[in-house]
């Protein structure tokens, strides 16, 4: 048996970053629903191999798991981001590398005139956006509106939805997804 290191509480971070439900992971991982409910909330202990399966149906390797927290960076700098092309837009950075696998996915994006991301959703999830510079143009919806700069949103993504810049100067925002999309 593996010692208790706050194993559920872990398992419950993953699965939750994962979107599942614990039925969902009890079903992928041969697994009862009070089997997963019992060890995240720290009633149980679990096997080598139970804790192998969880772990392959979330994606992340035993290594990952145990790996001390104390050595992950929380601190980025500017080098770090991440450029992802094909996005529709003059600049599309991951402040956080990595931060696909998180909870949460911070972008800092840049829009030339006439520029618009993908549209996207609905999924289960939210968005928050802050305006950096320029305005940008948020279709949320069948909704449009105008963000001017120092002005955010937020929303869950129920809806389709697409930023867009309909200015005629660059508009520069901080957008996090929650789960994140890429």
């Amino acid at each position: 048996m593996v010692a208790d290191l706050n194993i559920g509480l872990k398992i419950r971070e993953l699965r939750l970053g994962s979107d599942l439900t614990q039925a969902e992971l009890a079903d992928r991982a041969d697994l009862t629903k009070g089997f997963i409910s019992q060890l995240e909330n720290e009633q149980t202990s679990i096997s080598v191999d139970s804790l192998k399966d969880i772990l392959d149906v979330l994606g992340v390797s035993m290594a990952e798991f145990f790996a001390e927290t104390a050595n992950v960076p929380v601190v980025f700098a500017p080098e770090q981001r991440i450029n992802i092309d094909g996005k529709g837009v003059s600049r599309f950075d991951l402040l956080v590398p990595g931060s696909t696998n998180n909870l949460m996915d911070p972008t800092l994006i840049e829009l030339e005139p006439g520029e618009a991301l993908d549209k996207m959703g609905p999924f289960a999830g939210e968005v928050f956006g802050f305006v950096l510079k320029g305005t940008v143009t948020l279709l949320h919806g069948k909704k449009k509106q105008k963000v001017p700069k120092k002005y955010c949103f937020y929303f869950k993504a129920v809806k389709e939805h697409q930023i867009s810049n309909q200015g005629s100067t660059t508009a520069c925002l901080l957008m996090v997804t929650s789960p994140p999309q890429m």
